[in-house]
């Protein structure tokens, strides 16, 4: 998808799923139009062939295994993502971590699909061993600020910018979002004055009482 942008992880909260979870993802789909503004979801697996009937906006799936087709029961492999209408997917979550050979596999094997892959991250670290794999993104997300109401970009500026330093030198086609407690367009902007494609958040939308004005509000950082 374009850049800067913002991705919307809609995880599995009330507001995420059933109608509800679909009027949300319509309202992200109004607000990209309206704006031209890049948005991208990630709604629950469950509704995600239904959502991606229903917008044009790009939609993702929250995980994906490294398993093939077959017996394989309870699993997200990547043929059925790119069989439900998704563009890509969400790797290693900060609530679905993977082994780093898991996530290299994942990788692999949405890119022989043609499936963009949004890989998290914690700290610099593993955001450059990430990036050895080059998914389309990395996401860096301190985990004890995801769901907060401090941005990273205020509480740790250095982990965003050495970030996008560091994979800019290290694996230039990758991009990098980052991520948790981003609730503003000012948060918005900043992240992207510190060197990122964009931002990956959740709860400050989802939760929030009119999604639809928070959305313009963080559209105007970028």
């Amino acid at each position: 998808m374009k850049t800067p942008a913002i991705v919307l992880n809609m995880k599995m909260y009330d507001q995420s799923v059933g109608p509800t979870g679909l009027e949300l993802s319509k309202i992200c789909d109004d607000v990209a139009k309206e704006t031209g503004a890049p948005i991208g979801i990630a709604p629950p697996l469950p509704d995600l062939a239904l959502t991606v009937k229903e917008v044009d906006i790009p939609v993702f799936g929250q995980h994906v295994d490294p398993n093939s087709p077959g017996g394989c029961t309870g699993h997200i492999t990547p043929e059925s993502l790119k069989a439900s209408g998704a563009v890509g997917t969400l790797v290693n979550h900060s609530e679905r971590r993977l082994l780093m050979a898991d996530v290299e596999a994942d990788v692999a094997r949405c890119k022989a699909l043609g499936l963009d892959t949004i890989v998290c991250t914690n700290n610099l670290a593993v955001s450059k061993a990430a990036a050895l794999f080059e998914p389309t993104f990395v996401a860096v997300e301190p985990p004890e600020l995801i769901g907060g109401d401090i941005s990273v970009t205020s509480a740790d500026p250095g982990i965003v910018s050495d970030t996008a330093n560091a994979l800019k030198e290290l694996a230039p086609n990758v991009k990098v979002l980052t991520g948790a407690g981003v609730k503003n367009g000012k948060d918005v902007a900043m992240a992207i004055e510190l060197g990122t494609d964009g931002v990956l958040l959740a709860s400050g939308v989802v939760k929030a009482a009119d999604p639809r004005a928070v959305l313009l509000d963080l559209v105007s950082g970028l």
